[in-house]
């Protein structure tokens, strides 16, 4: 009896790891030159003096997006696209200093003296209305523990994800 309910939750255990590793959007780096025309010309329309600077494949299930990096202006921003070129989501990097005072108190409260590695407002795009979601924010706490937060504009924070034991980027 206990040699089958070991083997029962050791196949429970694999069984989740393997289904979460599928669920997991597939990515792939594409070079800029075979990115659907499409896709570019949606991001040239949103961004026409930008610089591109890479792009990625992402396949989540039956749907495929692709990740434009671009630089406009000095600021980096990542755009998300459909492969007929309707632009859904974008990051755009932003200084710690640059966010909102109700963003940084609630950052402040929950993680005193963390240094921010990396702040970008998160814009969703849908039916050609571009609205700000939250700003997701890459830190390290005093206890030198890698964060990722997602911050609604109104301060709340709605996700926290350890991100310590991935290697920096």
């Amino acid at each position: 009896m206990r040699k089958t309910l070991n083997g029962l939750v050791v196949f429970a255990g694999l069984t989740v790891f393997v289904l979460a590793a599928v669920a997991r959007a597939d990515e792939e780096k594409v070079p800029l030159d075979k990115v659907p025309k499409a896709v570019l010309d949606g991001v040239k329309a949103r961004f026409p003096d930008a610089t591109l600077v890479s792009a990625e494949k992402e396949k989540e299930g039956d749907k495929t997006t692709y990740e434009i990096a671009i630089k406009n202006k000095d600021q980096k921003i990542e755009v998300t696209l459909t492969p007929d070129g309707k632009i859904v989501e974008m990051e755009n990097e932003i200084a710690a200093k640059d966010m909102p005072k109700v963003v940084m108190k609630a950052l402040e409260t929950k993680y005193p003296q963390a240094t921010y590695k990396l702040v970008e407002e998160v814009i969703k795009v849908k039916d050609g209305e571009e609205k700000l979601e939250y700003y997701e924010v890459l830190l390290v706490t005093a206890e030198k523990k890698k964060l990722e937060v997602l911050v609604s504009p109104k301060g709340k924070i709605t996700k926290v994800e350890d991100k310590s034991k991935e290697k920096d980027e």
